[in-house]
């Protein structure tokens, strides 16, 4: 294992963590994509990418259990960069068939992927406000088997997801907007992601 890239990911992913502390402090970190945040998130990507430009996906045999999730959460967190997330869930598609990387990782990337690309998801693990109020899965492909699909990614059931999710949406301030504020966020939501290319 090599001990200055783990510690190198572990670095970024705390700036990003501290990043979004503060953010959520502040109350803007629910007010559309906060600007500071963005920026982290980009200049961690750039980070990121220099790494698996100089060899290959920083798995858990490169840069430990926990260096790995840091990438992870760094891939994760870098919407306004499509391409990127791509290429990176490709690259842990392939760490996950050596075991470098846990098959929960490639599924929650798969979904955000998916979600900002407007279209389905396959595992169920992106939420959001309904019009209604109401915190739920986005939209899932062929939702009367997605339980067998969690399971295969090591997810929890589907039940039991949700009501994860709500708890902990609640623990960290989230609140239903009011059909006008949500209709306001779906419009800007779908602009910005027309805007960085998730969309056409």
């Amino acid at each position: 294992m090599d001990q200055v890239l783990r510690r190198r990911l572990l670095d970024l992913l705390e700036k990003d963590t501290r990043t979004r502390q503060q953010a959520a402090a502040d109350g803007s970190l629910f007010q559309g994509y906060n600007e500071a945040l963005r920026a982290v998130h980009n200049e961690n990507a750039k980070a990121l990418a220099e790494i698996v430009d100089a060899g290959d996906w920083p798995d858990k045999f490169q840069a430990g259990e926990d260096g790995a999730t840091a990438a992870f959460l760094i891939v994760q967190h870098a919407i306004g960069l499509p391409n990127f997330m791509r290429a990176c869930l490709d690259l842990m598609e392939e760490a996950a068939e050596r075991g470098g990387v846990p098959r929960w990782q490639v599924a929650l990337l798969t979904d955000r992927i998916r979600m900002l690309e407007g279209r389905p998801q396959v595992y169920g693990t992106q939420f959001d406000w309904t019009v209604d109020g109401k915190f739920e899965p986005l939209p899932i492909e062929e939702p009367e088997t997605v339980d067998l699909r969690r399971t295969a990614a090591e997810l929890v059931p589907m039940a039991q997801a949700i009501e994860l999710q709500r708890k902990e949406n609640a623990e960290m301030g989230g609140s239903a907007p009011s059909p006008g504020a949500w209709l306001a966020r779906q419009r800007e939501f779908e602009a910005w992601a027309k805007a960085v290319g998730w969309r056409k």
